[in-house]
């Protein structure tokens, strides 16, 4: 039961601090609507049984189902500030297309906020940029939309807020949109190290934990 209160407090603090995010780019009515397909069933109550407090129970659901996560699959494909909305299977090839300027604005707003709320105490303007560049190459995201996020998080690294007013970040993105194609194919996978160890307790069926404990 704890569990269930925790984690619907860090939803609603997550969804706050974006919204807030979101009135310092000039999207808050926009990020209002943050995130609200995390109070489904099929979100909150797999979130609540994977709930960890220090990070994303996406994380632990995977290893504790074999790496694949029910979570990301419903909360992806349904919030259009995460980049997997944007890729599409095509004959064996991944398609990447660029997000538009109010979603990858968002999806800036929902990093700040994540990076915030799972580490208050250790947050500091440049940690949610350093997350960002330590992942991103193995992201399948299109090369405009991660040079718009990355100089999104710079601009908050040096002037804070102050460098993402609405007008700023508007008129990057076009230019950097410019120089880049607005769709673009994978094809080879980019994996990043060896996976975590699965968490066996969970994967071993109930009947053979019995039998062997």
């Amino acid at each position: 039961m704890k569990a269930f209160f925790r984690h619907w407090g860090l939803v609603n603090r997550h969804r706050y601090h974006v919204w807030v995010n979101g009135i310092h780019c000039g999207i808050g009515w926009h990020c209002f609507f943050h995130d609200l397909s995390k109070f489904h069933p099929t979100e909150f109550l797999t979130s609540v049984r994977h709930y960890h407090g220090m990070h994303s129970p996406v994380y632990e659901e995977r290893l504790k189902n074999d790496y694949f996560s029910f979570i990301c699959q419903h909360h992806s494909k349904r919030n259009k500030h995460h980049w997997e909305y944007w890729t599409d299977f095509f004959q064996g090839h991944l398609i990447a297309m660029s997000m538009p300027w109010i979603y990858a604005t968002e999806y800036v707003c929902d990093m700040l906020s994540a990076s915030y709320c799972y580490d208050p105490k250790g947050f500091t303007p440049e940690k949610t940029l350093n997350y960002f560049l330590a992942r991103c190459d193995h992201y399948y995201i299109s090369s405009g939309t991660k040079e718009y996020i990355t100089w999104c998080l710079t601009r908050y690294r040096d002037m804070g807020f102050a460098g993402l007013k609405k007008k700023d970040t508007k008129k990057a993105y076009a230019e950097i949109a410019s120089r880049h194609p607005r769709v673009e194919i994978f094809s080879a996978l980019a994996p990043v190290g060896t996976l975590p160890p699965r968490v066996e307790e969970f994967i071993m069926p109930k009947s053979q934990r019995e039998k062997e404990s």
